[in-house]
């Protein structure tokens, strides 16, 4: 699920939840199903769809999560929560091409190209994903909000390119929502970072919150071993390993414990290490090497050929939420990422003199 307040936004913050119904049951309310009274009382919301709510924990009685045949009683403080905020935006389906990995008739696996905006927000209310989906589903008409095409559950920055799964009933919109949620999902990235990083492998742990000079961007926030006091922002991890070295440059492996906005790209700034071309974390000037014309050439040059920064969402796994079968997928580094890591590598082989 995703915000649609800021298309550059790589990650929905999907470990919060947002209310987005509450209830205060009358005092002479006769005793009835939850998802009965619920089913009656939200226009446009099926039975099923609360059911399903109910099994992933987000029908909240009394500040308690209850399934769907809880008995509602007088007093009762209810509420529906979902790990993304409400949405109201129209939707125009358009014909855009898909890459599409996997789909069957709850799930959608895309492998998404760099510069395609997930979902319509301020500035970009066209041409998005989601118009794409709808029109891959075979929507033609107008729709209100994204419900009836297919439900994101997560989502990647714009010039971020690799999987996205999409949920295409409300039970695998519950179901894949409440294991982002849980953290089981799997979701490993590829980055291209500057410098040499020191070691194999690590883990980094910084919480995340708005950069305050910059609404656009966000900032590590590194805990003082002195310090006693809970360091603000969110909670984020990044496990990340060595693929290949190439003296300036550093290709690395990163798996998401967390899915914080913008979480791989500021813990790697954090690290003094920048995704290669990241404009928004001063990866795209020249952070290590020296600054002769040949070698400023040279990045300029792979500049052009991979105008962004250098993600790629490459595998993803899940539980599949109506057969319980594990799934694994994956995607190929798009072919802009693999031509710069090629120059890289005749590069050090061979330097310019």
């Amino acid at each position: 699920m995703i915000r649609v307040d800021d298309p550059e936004w790589e990650e929905e913050e999907v470990q919060e939840l947002f209310e987005h119904f509450r209830f205060t049951i009358d005092k002479g309310q006769s005793p009835v199903r939850i998802d009965k009274y619920l089913s009656a009382h939200i226009e446009g919301i099926s039975r099923s769809r609360i059911q399903a709510a109910a099994d992933a924990d987000y029908i909240i009685v009394n500040q308690k999560a209850v399934k769907s045949s809880y008995l509602v009683k007088p007093l009762d403080q209810i509420s529906i929560v979902m790990p993304y905020r409400r949405r109201g935006l129209e939707i125009l389906p358009e014909d855009i091409p898909l890459d599409v990995v996997y789909e069957d008739g709850d799930i959608l696996v895309i492998n998404k190209p760099a510069g395609l905006v997930v979902h319509p927000g301020h500035g970009n209310y066209s041409g998005t994903l989601i118009n794409a989906v709808a029109w891959h589903l075979g929507i033609r008409g107008k729709v209100e909000g994204d419900e009836r095409m297919g439900v994101l559950v997560h989502r990647i920055d714009k010039n971020t390119s690799g999987l996205l799964v999409l949920a295409k009933t409300e039970e695998a919109q519950f179901r894949l929502s409440k294991q982002f949620f849980d953290h089981s999902i799997e979701r490993q990235y590829v980055a291209l970072v500057w410098g040499n990083v020191a070691q194999e492998g690590g883990t980094i742990d910084y919480a995340i919150g708005r950069d305050p000079n910059d609404r656009l961007r966000f900032k590590a926030l590194k805990k003082d071993r002195h310090e006693t006091h809970v360091v603000q922002g969110r909670h984020a991890v990044t496990h990340y390993k060595v693929i290949e070295r190439f003296g300036y440059v550093t290709l690395i492996s990163c798996r998401l414990e967390t899915g914080r906005t913008h979480q791989i790209r500021v813990h790697a700034d954090a690290m003094g290490h920048p995704l290669f071309n990241d404009d928004r974390y001063g990866g795209d000037r020249i952070r290590k090497g020296a600054l002769y014309a040949k070698f400023k050439e040279f990045v300029e040059n792979c500049f052009k050929i991979m105008p962004r920064h250098a993600l790629h969402a490459q595998s993803l796994g899940f539980i599949h939420p109506k057969t319980k079968e594990e799934l694994h997928f994956s995607a190929p580094l798009p072919i802009d990422f693999q031509q710069v890591l090629d120059r890289w590598r005749r590069y050090v082989q061979a330097p310019p003199t």
